[in-house]
């Protein structure tokens, strides 16, 4: 996976994880979905940086988890995912989840979009939490 995946933090710390682990994940999620890894980058940030580029790009003023700018072509997904660290511990508050579960939760999220699923119409956030909960249920395994 050497050169795929690149981790930015931009005004946070990087979160503490394994990530020759977590990118090995990623690869094998990806794989599940038929898929095979291009780039990926990863820019960890605050609910400032979050606001500024859900209102830049998407015309959206509010905060969110991630952001995914997706550059995929064909079955090579590639992409770039800003994650609000600070959004990822609140949401993980209100839904009773542990800050690392929560904040692996939202990267997958991440690739799971660049594999195609989407969670924004009727029925469509129910199938990304069942992928979601199906590539947690892998991560435990490795």
């Amino acid at each position: 996976m050497e050169n795929r995946f690149q981790w930015i933090c931009e005004g946070v710390d990087m979160p503490a994880f394994d990530i020759a682990r977590i990118e090995n994940w990623i690869g094998s999620v990806a794989k599940t979905h038929g898929r095979i890894l291009g780039p990926l980058t990863y820019i960890f940030c605050d609910d400032a940086k979050i606001l500024e580029v859900n209102r830049r790009f998407l015309q959206h003023d509010y905060f969110t988890d991630i952001i995914t700018f997706d550059y995929s072509r064909g079955k090579l997904i590639s992409g770039d995912m800003f994650i609000s660290l600070d959004t990822v511990r609140t949401n993980a508050d209100l839904v009773g989840a542990t800050y690392d579960d929560e904040l692996m939760r939202v990267v997958v999220h991440g690739v799971l979009h660049l594999c195609g699923i989407n969670d924004k119409g009727p029925g469509e956030r129910e199938i990304m939490e069942n992928e979601e909960n199906k590539a947690l249920a892998l991560l435990l395994t490795m």
